[in-house]
């Protein structure tokens, strides 16, 4: 059976329609890349504010905004921590932060409080980055971020939880998930994580309570051990 349905491979005309349908060059090269993207830039190398200005969810007016310019490509890449010589940050952290763990995985919160009510960490125990988990990791992570996000929305006064993987700057899967707070639609989609950045601190024992309650209602549901986070002094 062909990968893409019963029947394709024995029949030649929807392979073929198949194979132009995904016929489409060769992909930009970084420096290709890098010129197609200046094509709208100005002498600067700085583009026009995005349509995204003018979301009700952006955090800044557009007034006085400006882009910083585009940076040429790097070649090859800086390592991230946890590649070459650079240290794990993730491996070294032990049980700093820790709320809720199995013999597999871990969730963290992090030292200091931040603008939404709550952010923790979802990392595996072992050192794998997003595409080197085995599939068992992979399946039970699937899982995981279920069972968190559904532990983190039902706290009363969150009304989403986001979940977001960059991984640029370290080698250690780690998974985000930030809770919104309900009825801040302004909070709503891809910027929560710079209205966190700007937003005061929530207490520490009202996020610690939190955290709390996120890892009780995890270990009821999905099995493992809550716990207080250790903070390094």
């Amino acid at each position: 059976m062909s990968r893409f349905g019963p029947g394709i491979c024995g029949r030649g005309r929807a392979t073929s329609l198949v194979a132009r349908r995904y016929d489409n060059g060769v992909p930009l090269s970084p420096e290709e890349f890098y010129r197609n993207a200046l094509r709208d830039a100005d002498v600067d190398r700085r583009m026009s504010l995005s349509r995204m200005t003018g979301w009700e969810i952006f955090p800044f007016e557009p007034e006085g905004l400006r882009v910083v310019p585009l940076a040429a490509p790097v070649l090859p890449e800086p390592a991230r921590y946890g590649e070459g010589s650079l240290s794990c940050r993730n491996c070294s952290a032990g049980d700093s932060g820790v709320i809720w763990s199995n013999d597999r995985w871990r969730l963290t919160v992090f030292d200091q409080p931040s603008g939404a009510p709550l952010v923790v960490m979802l990392t595996p125990h072992d050192h794998y980055d997003l595409v080197d988990l085995p599939d068992d990791l992979a399946s039970e992570l699937g899982m995981l971020i279920v069972h968190v996000a559904r532990a983190i929305e039902s706290l009363s006064h969150v009304a989403r939880a986001h979940v977001s993987r960059w991984g640029d700057g370290g080698a250690h899967l780690h998974v985000f998930f930030f809770a919104r707070p309900e009825g801040f639609i302004q909070l709503r989609g891809t910027c929560l994580a710079i209205w966190d950045d700007l937003l005061a601190a929530v207490p520490r024992n009202v996020r610690d309570g939190d955290a709390r309650e996120v890892a009780v209602t995890l270990a009821k549901s999905f099995g493992g051990r809550f716990e207080a986070p250790t903070r390094d002094e």
